[in-house]
Protein backbone atom coordinates (compact mmCIF):
# COMPACT_ATOMS: atom_id res chain seq x y z
CA UNK A 1 0.00 0.00 0.00
CA UNK A 2 2.80 2.40 0.89
CA UNK A 3 4.47 1.81 -2.48
CA UNK A 4 1.32 2.29 -4.58
CA UNK A 5 1.62 6.09 -5.03
CA UNK A 6 5.23 5.66 -6.16
CA UNK A 7 4.25 2.87 -8.54
CA UNK A 8 1.48 5.00 -10.04
CA UNK A 9 3.85 7.93 -10.43
CA UNK A 10 6.41 5.72 -12.13
CA UNK A 11 3.75 4.42 -14.54
CA UNK A 12 2.74 7.98 -15.45
CA UNK A 13 6.39 8.97 -15.85
CA UNK A 14 7.06 5.99 -18.14
CA UNK A 15 4.12 6.95 -20.40
CA UNK A 16 5.24 10.58 -20.49
CA UNK A 17 8.73 9.49 -21.57
CA UNK A 18 7.25 7.38 -24.38
CA UNK A 19 5.04 10.27 -25.51
CA UNK A 20 8.02 12.62 -25.56
CA UNK A 21 10.11 10.05 -27.39
CA UNK A 22 7.54 9.29 -30.08
CA UNK A 23 7.01 13.04 -30.60
CA UNK A 24 10.76 13.63 -30.98
CA UNK A 25 10.89 15.81 -27.85
CA UNK A 26 12.87 13.60 -25.47
CA UNK A 27 16.29 14.95 -24.51
CA UNK A 28 18.96 12.85 -22.82
CA UNK A 29 19.20 13.95 -19.21
CA UNK A 30 16.25 16.30 -19.60
CA UNK A 31 13.67 16.88 -16.88
CA UNK A 32 10.60 14.93 -17.99
CA UNK A 33 8.16 17.24 -16.20
CA UNK A 34 9.70 20.31 -17.86
CA UNK A 35 9.80 18.69 -21.30
CA UNK A 36 6.22 17.48 -20.95
CA UNK A 37 5.05 21.08 -20.52
CA UNK A 38 5.29 21.26 -24.33
CA UNK A 39 2.53 18.64 -24.59
CA UNK A 40 -1.14 19.49 -24.20
CA UNK A 41 -3.54 16.73 -23.19
CA UNK A 42 -6.97 16.90 -24.80
CA UNK A 43 -9.93 14.52 -24.74
CA UNK A 44 -11.82 13.45 -27.85
CA UNK A 45 -15.34 12.06 -28.17
CA UNK A 46 -14.72 9.08 -30.45
CA UNK A 47 -18.36 8.93 -31.54
CA UNK A 48 -18.38 12.49 -32.92
CA UNK A 49 -14.70 13.28 -33.48
CA UNK A 50 -14.99 16.47 -31.40
CA UNK A 51 -12.79 17.73 -28.60
CA UNK A 52 -14.57 17.83 -25.24
CA UNK A 53 -13.77 20.31 -22.50
CA UNK A 54 -15.68 18.85 -19.57
CA UNK A 55 -13.28 15.92 -19.00
CA UNK A 56 -9.82 16.54 -17.54
CA UNK A 57 -7.32 14.82 -19.83
CA UNK A 58 -4.66 14.80 -17.09
CA UNK A 59 -6.75 12.55 -14.86
CA UNK A 60 -8.95 10.68 -17.35
CA UNK A 61 -8.18 6.94 -17.40
CA UNK A 62 -9.20 5.38 -20.72
CA UNK A 63 -8.57 1.83 -19.52
CA UNK A 64 -10.72 2.31 -16.45
CA UNK A 65 -13.45 3.95 -18.53
CA UNK A 66 -13.47 0.99 -20.94
CA UNK A 67 -14.49 -1.27 -18.03
CA UNK A 68 -17.33 1.03 -16.96
CA UNK A 69 -20.58 0.35 -18.89
CA UNK A 70 -21.65 3.96 -18.35
CA UNK A 71 -18.48 5.21 -20.06
CA UNK A 72 -17.97 2.59 -22.76
CA UNK A 73 -19.62 0.31 -25.30
CA UNK A 74 -19.15 -3.34 -26.14
CA UNK A 75 -17.45 -3.78 -29.50
CA UNK A 76 -19.46 -6.16 -31.71
CA UNK A 77 -17.44 -9.34 -32.36
CA UNK A 78 -17.51 -8.82 -36.14
CA UNK A 79 -15.99 -5.34 -35.68
CA UNK A 80 -13.53 -6.22 -32.93
CA UNK A 81 -10.49 -6.83 -35.15
CA UNK A 82 -8.16 -5.56 -32.40
CA UNK A 83 -9.62 -7.82 -29.70
CA UNK A 84 -10.34 -5.01 -27.23
CA UNK A 85 -13.90 -6.17 -26.32
CA UNK A 86 -14.98 -2.77 -24.96
CA UNK A 87 -14.18 0.73 -26.22
CA UNK A 88 -14.31 3.84 -24.04
CA UNK A 89 -16.38 6.63 -25.57
CA UNK A 90 -13.65 9.15 -24.90
CA UNK A 91 -9.90 8.99 -25.50
CA UNK A 92 -7.03 11.23 -24.45
CA UNK A 93 -4.79 12.61 -27.17
CA UNK A 94 -1.57 14.55 -26.84
CA UNK A 95 -0.78 17.55 -29.02
CA UNK A 96 2.25 19.73 -29.56
CA UNK A 97 1.55 23.20 -30.95
CA UNK A 98 3.46 25.56 -33.19
CA UNK A 99 1.77 28.84 -32.40
CA UNK A 100 -1.96 28.33 -32.81
CA UNK A 101 -1.54 25.29 -35.05
CA UNK A 102 -1.18 21.70 -33.91
CA UNK A 103 2.16 20.43 -35.23
CA UNK A 104 2.13 16.91 -33.74
CA UNK A 105 -0.69 14.60 -32.65
CA UNK A 106 0.09 11.61 -30.42
CA UNK A 107 -2.68 9.00 -30.29
CA UNK A 108 -2.97 6.04 -27.92
CA UNK A 109 -3.64 2.67 -29.55
CA UNK A 110 -4.00 -0.85 -28.24
CA UNK A 111 -4.82 -4.28 -29.54
CA UNK A 112 -4.21 -7.94 -28.83
CA UNK A 113 -0.99 -9.51 -30.10
CA UNK A 114 0.23 -13.07 -29.61
CA UNK A 115 0.14 -13.24 -25.82
CA UNK A 116 -1.30 -10.02 -24.51
CA UNK A 117 -2.74 -6.60 -25.24
CA UNK A 118 -0.15 -4.25 -26.72
CA UNK A 119 -0.37 -0.59 -25.67
CA UNK A 120 1.38 2.12 -27.63
CA UNK A 121 1.35 5.56 -29.21
CA UNK A 122 1.36 6.61 -32.85
CA UNK A 123 2.51 10.17 -33.54
CA UNK A 124 1.40 12.07 -36.63
CA UNK A 125 2.63 15.28 -38.21
CA UNK A 126 0.28 18.24 -38.39
CA UNK A 127 -1.21 16.95 -41.65
CA UNK A 128 -2.81 14.15 -39.58
CA UNK A 129 -1.49 11.48 -41.95
CA UNK A 130 2.34 11.45 -42.00
CA UNK A 131 3.75 9.18 -39.30
CA UNK A 132 6.24 10.89 -37.00
CA UNK A 133 6.83 7.92 -34.71
CA UNK A 134 5.53 4.72 -33.17
CA UNK A 135 6.20 3.21 -29.77
CA UNK A 136 4.82 0.45 -27.58
CA UNK A 137 5.14 0.92 -23.82
CA UNK A 138 3.44 -2.26 -22.60
CA UNK A 139 3.19 -5.72 -24.13
CA UNK A 140 3.97 -9.36 -23.42
CA UNK A 141 5.26 -10.39 -26.82
CA UNK A 142 8.04 -12.96 -27.24
CA UNK A 143 11.54 -11.44 -26.89
CA UNK A 144 13.49 -11.65 -30.13
CA UNK A 145 10.34 -12.27 -32.17
CA UNK A 146 7.17 -10.26 -31.53
CA UNK A 147 9.13 -8.31 -28.95
CA UNK A 148 10.89 -6.65 -31.89
CA UNK A 149 8.02 -4.15 -31.95
CA UNK A 150 10.06 -2.44 -29.21
CA UNK A 151 13.21 -2.31 -31.33
CA UNK A 152 14.00 1.34 -32.19
CA UNK A 153 15.34 0.28 -35.59
CA UNK A 154 12.01 -1.30 -36.52
CA UNK A 155 10.03 1.59 -35.08
CA UNK A 156 12.13 4.01 -37.16
CA UNK A 157 10.80 2.34 -40.34
CA UNK A 158 7.39 3.87 -39.63
CA UNK A 159 8.63 7.45 -39.83
CA UNK A 160 7.43 9.24 -42.97
CA UNK A 161 4.85 6.60 -43.90
CA UNK A 162 1.34 7.77 -44.76
CA UNK A 163 -1.53 6.59 -42.59
CA UNK A 164 -4.27 7.58 -45.04
CA UNK A 165 -4.63 7.50 -48.82
CA UNK A 166 -6.02 10.38 -50.89
CA UNK A 167 -9.57 9.24 -50.17
CA UNK A 168 -9.04 9.32 -46.40
CA UNK A 169 -8.95 5.54 -45.98
CA UNK A 170 -6.50 4.12 -43.44
CA UNK A 171 -3.97 2.13 -45.49
CA UNK A 172 -0.94 1.82 -43.21
CA UNK A 173 0.16 -1.82 -42.85
CA UNK A 174 3.08 -3.98 -41.82
CA UNK A 175 3.80 -6.41 -44.65
CA UNK A 176 5.85 -9.53 -45.14
CA UNK A 177 9.31 -8.63 -46.34
CA UNK A 178 10.17 -5.13 -47.50
CA UNK A 179 8.04 -2.64 -49.48
CA UNK A 180 8.75 -2.37 -53.18
CA UNK A 181 10.14 1.18 -53.59
CA UNK A 182 8.66 1.31 -57.09
CA UNK A 183 5.14 0.58 -55.86
CA UNK A 184 2.74 3.45 -55.03
CA UNK A 185 1.67 1.36 -52.02
CA UNK A 186 5.15 1.56 -50.47
CA UNK A 187 4.30 4.85 -48.75
CA UNK A 188 1.69 2.97 -46.70
CA UNK A 189 3.83 -0.09 -45.92
CA UNK A 190 6.32 -1.02 -43.18
CA UNK A 191 8.82 -3.90 -43.22
CA UNK A 192 7.59 -6.99 -41.39
CA UNK A 193 9.19 -8.87 -38.49
CA UNK A 194 10.43 -12.35 -39.36
CA UNK A 195 8.83 -15.09 -37.28
CA UNK A 196 6.28 -12.82 -35.59
CA UNK A 197 3.21 -13.18 -37.78
CA UNK A 198 0.64 -13.04 -34.97
CA UNK A 199 2.23 -10.01 -33.34
CA UNK A 200 2.38 -8.22 -36.70
CA UNK A 201 -1.25 -9.12 -37.32
CA UNK A 202 -2.06 -7.58 -33.92
CA UNK A 203 -0.30 -4.35 -34.86
CA UNK A 204 -2.15 -4.19 -38.18
CA UNK A 205 -5.46 -4.92 -36.48
CA UNK A 206 -4.86 -2.16 -33.93
CA UNK A 207 -4.09 0.31 -36.74
CA UNK A 208 -7.19 -0.79 -38.66
CA UNK A 209 -9.46 -0.38 -35.65
CA UNK A 210 -8.12 2.80 -34.09
CA UNK A 211 -7.91 4.72 -37.35
CA UNK A 212 -11.28 3.64 -38.64
CA UNK A 213 -14.63 5.26 -37.80
CA UNK A 214 -14.86 3.50 -34.43
CA UNK A 215 -11.51 4.92 -33.34
CA UNK A 216 -9.83 8.20 -34.26
CA UNK A 217 -11.01 8.22 -37.88
CA UNK A 218 -13.76 10.81 -37.35
CA UNK A 219 -11.53 13.05 -35.27
CA UNK A 220 -8.69 13.01 -37.82
CA UNK A 221 -11.05 13.61 -40.74
CA UNK A 222 -12.53 16.61 -38.94
CA UNK A 223 -9.05 17.82 -38.02
CA UNK A 224 -7.91 17.74 -41.64
CA UNK A 225 -11.06 19.51 -42.81
CA UNK A 226 -10.42 22.30 -40.30
CA UNK A 227 -6.84 22.72 -41.47
CA UNK A 228 -5.14 21.69 -38.26
CA UNK A 229 -6.58 24.36 -36.00
CA UNK A 230 -6.33 23.66 -32.28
Amino acid sequence: MALKPLQLRNAVLARQIEILRVAGLMEEGGDVDVLFDQVEVRVVNLDTGDFVDDIDGATYDQRKAAKDPSMSDAVPPEADVAGIQRRARYAPIYVVKDGDEIATIILPIHGYGLWSTMYGFLALEGDASTVKGLTFYEDGETPGLGGEINNPRWQARWVGRQLFDDQGEARLRVIRGSPDPNSPEAIHQVDGISGATLTVNGVNNAIEYWFGDSGFGKFLARFRQQGGAA
